[in-house]
């Protein structure tokens, strides 16, 4: 587990946020930026606010280059909140803020025919608030467990791609920095190898999987209870395979896992230490509407401990235990899409594992049902802006919760003492293309009992997001 920095009062947070949102919006000065487009689509041709760059841009695709880049800050806080007791891994009651800042620099490079390279080398800097502790559904997704006072550069993606067509008609490309535009095959065999975030290929929802875009929780961008693979910034190594024909979807992949609970490093021992995904897709049309339906499966082996063995004795020390066996955790989810009318999208997220081993590497929830509307701004004359109304219900298996109650401190979780109930987190958010490639939103959420435990909260935040893409 990280340790934990002293983190900058609000003010000095607010006066971050005023320098670093001046920072971004002058970023668009020298880059090509493009309107945000729904998903599936292909939006080349967009208005820009600097269209020379943009024609450069599309030409050297044409010529086999990619070139894409982002900057995401995120300024989020809370008023005071209830609190009779907390521990180590509490959301601390007091008011409070933080913000992070996250830019990457994306590059690839045709091969051969359907073949790719791409790196993205990322700049990132803050703190989520307590450190990214205390809410088991955290509500910034843009913040990382290993946060920083000044600039942190890496690697989170380098990876080779190779695409197969399978059939002569094709469907419009993804809206995808991660790919080249133009048209795909619409049966099609994707193989990926290399770093990557798994959720690059599993468990995406139109309405619901960016952060940076949509909403900011952790539990409405990805299903909560499925302990994805991952490094303690949200990075693993690995291999994907999929096959798609625009009514039907097969993914499955097997990547590495964290070495240790919450890790910055990858287990080497890959016959030992594994986590394998696999997801069945199905494309659907209700009423002529496009929806999806998608089914994951999921299986890790890490060095994650019973809940026997944590609570014999309890010590916060032993979260971190490291056993010389390796154990599993099976885990399931079931993600939907649909649109419902013209610019409104529902979907809905039901997650579970098995419960008989602690989280490794997402957070710590056993179960979890989340779901909501996003409503696209066509209706008010802003057909670029999105609303969003979620909500995401987790539980706590009956080990977590007597670990908990007994003073065990988890890597998300742990107040010193519980009285346990589901957490509640319901997130509302607006997000505005003010111009093309920039985009400003305001959110807020409202999460009861926070880490299952219903003598803190509730807890209200607010946070405001800028972007800019092109």
């Amino acid at each position: 587990m990280t340790s934990r920095p002293t983190f900058p009062s609000p003010g000095r947070s607010l006066r971050a946020a005023s320098l670093l949102l001046g920072l971004l919006l002058g970023l668009v000065a020298p880059a090509a930026a493009q309107q945000g487009a729904s998903p599936g689509t292909d939006d080349t041709d967009a208005p820009s606010l600097f269209p020379e760059v943009s024609a450069g841009l599309r030409a050297l695709q044409q010529e086999g280059w990619l070139i894409h880049g982002q900057a995401t800050f995120v300024l989020q806080g809370h008023p005071r909140f209830r609190s009779p007791y907390q521990g180590p891994g509490s959301l601390k009651p007091e008011a409070s803020a933080a913000n992070t800042l996250s830019t990457d620099l994306i590059l690839g490079r045709r091969l051969w025919h359907g073949a790719e390279a791409v790196v993205d080398v990322s700049v990132t800097r803050g703190f989520g608030l307590s450190n990214s502790t205390g809410v088991a559904a955290f509500p910034n997704n843009e913040a990382f467990r290993l946060g920083s006072t000044e600039p942190t550069i890496f690697v989170p993606r380098a990876f080779f791609r190779q695409t197969i067509g399978l059939s002569a008609d094709t469907v419009p490309g993804e809206d995808d920095a991660l790919r080249f535009d133009g048209p795909l095959a619409r049966e099609r065999i994707t193989i990926t190898v290399g770093k990557m975030s798994v959720w690059d290929i599993f468990d995406r929802n139109s309405y619901s999987h960016d952060a940076r875009t949509q909403f900011l929780n952790w539990a409405l961008v990805g299903s909560g209870a499925v302990d994805y693979a991952a490094d303690a910034r949200g990075w693993t190594i690995g291999a994907a395979v999929e096959w798609e024909d625009g009514t039907w979807g097969l993914r499955a992949g097997a990547f590495q896992v964290s070495r240790r609970v919450n890790g910055l490093f990858l287990d080497p021992s890959i016959t030992r230490a594994w986590q394998v995904l696999g997801e069945v897709d199905h494309f659907t049309r209700l009423g002529g509407r496009p929806g999806a339906v998608r089914v994951i499966a999921g299986l890790s082996r890490t060095r994650q401990s019973s809940w026997g063995e944590l609570l014999d004795p309890v010590s916060p020390v032993d979260f971190e235990l490291n056993p010389r066996g390796y154990r599993t955790k099976a885990m399931l989810a079931l993600n939907l899409e649909q649109e419902i009318a013209d610019e409104l999208g529902a979907f809905a997220r039901l997650s579970w594992n098995d419960g008989r081993t602690q989280n490794w590497m997402f957070t710590e929830m056993d179960r979890a049902v989340s779901g909501g509307l996003s409503l696209k701004g066509g209706r008010w004359g802003r057909k670029e802006d999105t609303v969003g109304l979620g909500a995401n219900i987790g539980w706590a298996s009956a080990g977590r919760r007597q670990y908990l109650s007994s003073g065990g401190i988890g890597f998300i979780t742990g107040d010193g003492a519980l009285r346990g109930g589901p957490e509640y987190a319901i997130e509302a958010y607006y997000d505005a293309a003010v111009a093309p490639g920039v985009n400003l939103g305001f959110d807020v959420q409202q999460v009861f009992n926070p880490a299952y435990n219903r003598d803190r909260g509730p807890v209200t935040l607010f946070a405001l997001r800028a972007r800019v893409a092109f």
